[in-house]
């Protein structure tokens, strides 16, 4: 017994010895501090007060994007989504509404009202989270789907794919008709209070179905109904209810009725505006140059509603996305499309890589490439904008690209982004397509079956 403890103590102290050998030793502080410059006071009091981008911001290359565009779609309004992550609901409503407008020769427009919709989304992802507790009471509460659905019971952010399986289920109404509220623009507070009832009634589930006490078939369906009826008042108390049918008089251009008003159920104001199921009507692309071009994608329990559609994408090079983005543009249509917001000034909406000389103002370099940002958790799409204009050379080819944002029309150049090309490539990351643009062989790829990635993956963050 005794050479036992010796050797368990050995490989303690062993173990702490390995760990001691990974810290920072009093020698190899040394180390580092004899390798410093002598600070430079002046760069230091300037940082010590100033914004780092606002230091580090390239001057010239502020003027190097003019505002010409020799391909662009018609204008429109400008939202914001304030302090919310429904970016994708926004550009994708930007869509919708430039579809109605150019279908009606831009002499009508409508507004659609974001609550409406984000009331449904909050609602239908409570759902999917509490049938996941149930789908996986027998799990073990460490599991990873388990530890997922407690850890992310319900978020504001999202994509393309949640406007169509929303708007399918659920129809849309006119902004004028269920308008925004503080709640819906500031999600922050009634997001930690849906989140924590969610958690408490995962565990009471898990509970009941792992309890042989449990007998009738609809038992547990029927409390879970109850638990969605307590979630539906919380988010009509901060969304407010919403609205069955409504009257409404489409508006011109300039907002002058136009007609005489007619009554509508969301359902039937969604056919009238959008025409048809926006589901099959699109593909999704995504330039993710860590895996194969020209193979389909899934992201598993990434989705708005529980029988609706997870982000199905082609993956694609960032050459052949652009040329399905400038076939739309030229047909003036507008498209979703998502990206990271770095080398982006928000007060002149210019997106540019060299922008921002951080390099220099730190004194080293930052050197990844766009795999490299992405597999690190560096960089990925969190951000969805409306892409509305191209500026193509001589060749045809594109040199930079404009897109309708929602952060105000106060927010860059009168609420629109520029990119320069090279920007659009390192940033870009996916693209919401009608299919009417994409070649038979494009439609045949998506049509693959597809390899199933995680919600953990580095780059699959709901756009915000």
């Amino acid at each position: 017994m005794k050479i036992k403890h010796l050797i368990l103590a050995g490989a303690a102290m062993m173990a702490v010895a390995a760990s001691a050998q990974g810290g920072i030793s009093p020698q190899m502080l040394n180390k580092i501090e004899q390798s410093q410059q002598p600070v430079n006071k002046a760069l230091f009091n300037a940082l010590a007060s100033n914004s780092i981008d606002d230091l580090a911001k390239n001057y010239g290359a502020q003027n190097a994007i003019n505002k010409f565009f020799s391909v662009e779609t018609p204008s429109q309004s400008i939202h914001n989504q304030k302090s919310s992550g429904r970016c994708w609901m926004f550009s994708g409503f930007n869509v919708l509404r430039a579809n109605f407008a150019k279908a009606h020769n831009d002499s009508l427009k409508v507004e659609f009202s974001h609550v409406y919709l984000f009331f449904y989304d909050q609602l239908e992802k409570a759902n999917m989270m509490l049938q996941g507790c149930i789908e996986t009471a027998n799990l073990p509460f460490e599991d990873a789907k388990v530890q997922y659905l407690f850890k992310n019971p319900i978020n504001d952010g999202g994509t393309f794919c949640g406007v169509a399986d929303l708007a399918d289920k659920y129809g849309l109404v006119p902004m004028c008709v269920m308008p925004e509220t503080y709640s819906a623009e500031n999600t922050k507070v009634m997001a930690r209070l849906v989140k924590s009832k969610l958690r408490e009634f995962g565990l009471e589930l898990r509970k009941m179905c792992q309890s042989r006490s449990i007998k009738a078939p609809g038992e547990i369906e029927g409390r879970k109904t109850e638990m969605l009826g307590t979630i539906y008042n919380m988010l009509s108390l901060t969304l407010g209810k919403p609205v069955k049918e409504f009257t409404y008089t489409h508006v011109d251009k300039k907002g002058k009725p136009v007609g005489q008003p007619k009554k509508y159920t969301p359902i039937e104001f969604y056919k009238e505006t959008v025409g048809g199921p926006i589901n099959g009507s699109f593909i999704m692309v995504m330039n993710d140059p860590r895996h194969p071009y020209h193979q389909t994608f899934e992201v598993d329990m990434d989705r708005h509603v529980h029988d609706g559609h997870n982000w199905k994408y082609l993956n694609l090079p960032m050459d052949e996305i652009a040329q399905l983005a400038i076939a739309s543009l030229k047909d003036g249509h507008k498209l979703y499309s998502s990206y990271d917001v770095k080398f982006f000034d928000r007060k002149t909406g210019i997106c540019d890589v060299n922008l921002f000389d951080y390099e220099s103002l730190m004194g080293t370099t930052f050197g990844m490439d766009k795999t490299q940002r992405i597999m690190t958790f560096d960089s990925g799409s969190a951000h969805a904008m409306t892409l509305t204009a191209v500026d193509l050379d001589a060749k045809g080819n594109p040199v930079k690209w404009k897109v309708e944002n929602s952060w105000s029309e106060t927010s860059g150049e009168k609420g629109h982004a520029l990119m320069t090309n090279e920007w659009f490539n390192e940033y870009m990351f996916r693209l919401v397509v009608d299919k009417k643009y994409v070649s038979a062989k494009l439609l045949k790829e998506f049509e693959q079956k597809p390899t199933m990635l995680t919600t953990d993956d580095p780059l699959f963050l709901p756009d915000e």
